[in-house]
């Protein structure tokens, strides 16, 4: 088998966190065309932090699926209020967020046959003036032999308010950068750090950059995390600045993200002998604990 047929082979199988499990046969009968699929994560879930383009306010107990990290977990939740294909009122979908909707997206791509991949990085297209922390989908179009970026999370109502002149299912590779994409841009010089994190946060700069690196490798991997999972090598807060070495380290993940397809075997080895692999507990920032990263 060709590097090219192991890669795509890679990327068909269901990893920890896009397993479908017991939901195969039910995602069968989802729409077998991209758009189609995009939808069934708009009628389950919400972004917790748009909730009022809708007119809504969720639940502490719906706002509580975003801190879920496994599709078939997920869905366990969403399935309660009826089919995967059934779209629900607004007010009845579960909170999510862009890297729920990219790993959904992802789950059913590889079920569907098509090899997928989510990527970590960050969106230029928010309207904001910079690069928001954002995750994508990256399938792999037979039809033009090559790999696309699909935005799961962008449906009629943010494509209303967002300045996004694509289409979501073929986001441009300068509207969307990956993390490596965007420290290596930070590194020539052609942007600044301050240019990439989360306005809504106030806060950015190349800690952000760095940890999305690790993520985006973690993903690259079949170990799609949640934006707000450290572990491992993720020591860098927004006061300490990264040495000088680490700058080398994260400027060859930063190379080996670029084109996963020509460093599959080296991106492989580096996530299990850099210390970047994902252990069987994460420390979740938002609620301030360790967990394990499946129920």
């Amino acid at each position: 088998m060709s590097i090219a047929a192991q890669v795509r082979d890679f990327y068909l199988r269901p990893g920890t966190m896009t397993s479908l499990a017991r939901y195969k046969s039910e995602a069968d009968e989802l729409p077998r065309d991209l758009e189609g699929l995009i939808g069934v994560g708009h009628g389950l879930l919400v972004h917790e932090h748009l909730t009022s383009l809708y007119g809504i306010t969720l639940s502490e107990e719906r706002r509580s699926s975003v801190h879920i990290r496994p599709v078939d977990s997920l869905l366990d939740r969403v399935r309660t209020d009826g089919p995967l294909g059934t779209v629900r009122p607004v007010a009845e979908r579960w909170g999510g967020n862009c890297r729920h909707f990219t790993v959904l997206l992802v789950a059913l791509l590889r079920q569907q046959g098509v090899p997928a991949r989510a990527r970590c990085g960050f969106g230029g297209y928010f309207g904001t003036g910079t690069f928001e922390d954002h995750w994508v989908a990256e399938y792999w179009s037979a039809a033009v032999q090559r790999w696309i970026l699909a935005d799961g999370q962008l449906d009629s109502a943010q494509l209303r308010i967002f300045p996004v002149d694509f289409s979501p299912l073929d986001v441009p590779r300068d509207r969307f950068l990956t993390a490596g994409a965007a420290w290596t841009r930070c590194r020539n010089g052609e942007a600044t750090p301050d240019q990439f994190g989360l306005s809504a946060m106030h806060e950015s700069g190349s800690w952000w950059i760095a940890q999305n690196l690790i993520r985006d490798v973690a993903a690259l991997n079949n170990m799609e995390m949640l934006p707000w999972d450290t572990w491992g090598a993720m020591v860098y807060p927004p006061d300490e600045p990264i040495a000088d070495d680490r700058r080398e380290f994260f400027d060859r993940l930063a190379r080996l993200t670029d084109n996963p397809d020509d460093s599959f075997t080296e991106l492989q080895g580096a996530y299990h002998d850099d210390g970047l692999r994902v252990p069987p507990t994460v420390r979740n920032s938002v609620l301030g604990r360790v967990e394990s990263i499946r129920p």
